[in-house]
């Protein structure tokens, strides 16, 4: 009978990744209503050291496969040493994140597990033992809930929505031999962001600027106000398109979807596409010196005027609070 919640714990340059102690503390508190215990499965070369982390957050069991080959990530044999050790437990339940590399592995494990999986969830609840799951449909226009009826039952959640739970569990290790068959793919080369720079899937704030940034060379200002508050720099599409910012910086349907605490948004229209990367922000502010532009009806807050203006008067006056 399948029983317990897991996780699939991300991990990147040594280090768990916010959004595993994100979905360690949810698969807690799912676990607490079934009266189950949580495992998660870490895959890494030397990563041993994070189990007592993920305990930190709720996790009663780390399955642990140490191998060369899972340094840098694969779907291969990710999707290989997962899909044995699940088989071999049968958990209820099996979370991972809504991030490109949870995206990427989830859909590879959903086969080999022939079962069906809710994606992007921005919540998850136990009732009756089914696992039931809030997510944006539409490009986010609505929210639907689904159901999930097969074993293990799967969901993907996006970061930066549930929010972290220090619960303190043993995290004892339960190390596995992943038995990894033939790999049919390798990674060549990774190109990373500068130094320094934060992701916007994983920032609090984040500063974003579109169309009306009108080049480049003024993204400056979103990068000084950005750095004050401790937040990112975001882009729509047409600035993408445009070249004004790399794609790594494209929020939106066809970028990467964020969550932040903060998103402030500047010369941005507020097309349904930029509006499905976003739209789940905590708290949404728009500079705008279109009254009628789309995103006002998405913000909390809206400033109706020159973003030249705006901008730098805002960054002034957290320089006077810092």
């Amino acid at each position: 009978m399948a029983k317990g919640v897991w996780i699939v714990a991300e991990q990147r340059d040594g280090a768990l990744r916010k959004v595993s102690l994100e979905l360690a503390s949810t698969a807690r508190k799912l676990a607490d209503q079934l009266g189950d215990e949580v495992s998660a499965v870490l895959l890494g070369s030397g990563v041993e050291a994070m189990a007592a982390e993920l305990g930190k957050y709720g996790v009663d069991k780390v399955y642990l496969a140490d191998n060369p080959a899972f340094e840098p990530y694969t779907t291969d044999a990710y999707a290989q040493a997962i899909t044995k050790v699940v088989k071999e437990n049968d958990p209820a339940v099996l979370l991972l994140a809504a991030s490109a590399q949870g995206k990427d592995l989830a859909a590879r494990l959903v086969g080999s597990l022939a079962t069906g999986m809710a994606s992007d969830c921005t919540d998850v609840k136990i009732v009756d033992g089914k696992l039931y799951c809030t997510r944006p449909m539409y490009a986010g226009k609505c929210y639907g809930e689904v159901v999930v009826d097969s074993f293990p039952q799967m969901a993907s959640l996006r970061p930066n929505v549930f929010p972290l739970v220090e619960n303190a569990k043993a995290g004892a290790v339960v190390k596995f031999e992943p038995a990894l068959g033939e790999l049919k793919t390798k990674v060549v080369e990774i190109q990373k962001e500068a130094s320094g720079k934060i992701d916007v899937t994983e920032a609090n704030i984040i500063v974003s600027g579109g169309r009306g940034m009108k080049g480049p060379e003024n993204y400056v200002i979103l990068e000084e106000l950005a750095a004050l508050l401790g937040g990112a720099v975001g882009a729509s599409r047409a600035a993408v398109d445009a070249g004004w910012r790399p794609q790594s910086d494209q929020v939106g349907q066809t970028g990467k979807v964020v969550s932040p605490n903060l998103y402030i948004a500047c010369g941005i229209s507020g097309a349904i596409q930029h509006l499905a990367g976003m739209s789940s922000s905590k708290y949404i502010v728009a500079i705008n010196k279109d009254p009628e532009a789309p995103i006002f009806q998405r913000a909390d807050y809206g400033v109706v005027d020159d973003l030249f203006k705006v901008v730098p008067a805002l960054t002034a006056e957290v320089k006077k609070l810092l």
